[in-house]
């Protein structure tokens, strides 16, 4: 059992008898009454996000899970096909619980998994990703002062705003929070 006191990012717990993870938190002490806290919630595994409030010192829920790295191997229809990087065994993982992730994986690729006994209740991909651009307009070479951007689509079909200098190929770091385009890759 853990207080608001315990209260952090990514921290996962039970609430409304469900898992539901906190994707940020802020403590206020108002001049008046009582400290509380205020919480965006996200449902494990379906996405939905909630505002909640937490008045301070309320017993809350948490939930250990047991983090696994895992391959992505490749995907059907209805299922994410995984490999324990450390076991080598393959499992077969429900589409709903990679909805927010799909767009910045390919195969191979290994990915953080936290699991609740046996089963996937959430996935971590690192906070920025290396994508190749597969389509987008011709660049224009030298136009770098500018600031002008136009949508490129990248190798795993998400679809980013890049500088007008950048051409079918280039590598991108892309952030996953905001899927944003940070920067040109050169190896």
């Amino acid at each position: 059992m853990a207080t608001t006191a315990d209260i952090r990012n990514n921290l996962v717990m039970e609430f409304n008898g469900g898992l539901w993870k906190i994707v940020e938190f802020l403590h206020v002490k108002p001049g008046k009454g009582n400290a509380f806290v205020r919480t965006k919630l996200k449902n494990i595994p379906n996405g939905k996000v909630i505002d909640h409030t937490f008045r301070s010192g309320e017993k809350i829920v948490d939930v250990k899970l047991d983090a696994r790295q895992m391959t992505y191997m490749y995907h059907d229809d209805n299922h994410f096909h995984m490999m324990d990087s450390e076991t080598f065994d393959q499992l077969s993982i429900d589409a709903i619980l990679f909805e927010s992730a799909r767009a910045f994986m390919k195969e191979n690729d290994v990915v953080k998994m936290l699991f609740r006994e046996d089963s996937a209740v959430d996935i971590e991909v690192d906070a920025h990703v290396i994508l190749t651009i597969t389509d987008t307009d011709p660049g224009l070479k030298g136009d770098t002062a500018t600031g002008g951007t136009k949508p490129a689509f990248l190798e795993t079909g998400l679809k980013v705003m890049v500088p007008l200098f950048l051409n079918i190929g280039d590598k991108v770091k892309v952030d996953t929070r905001s899927s944003e385009y940070l920067e040109r890759v050169r190896e």
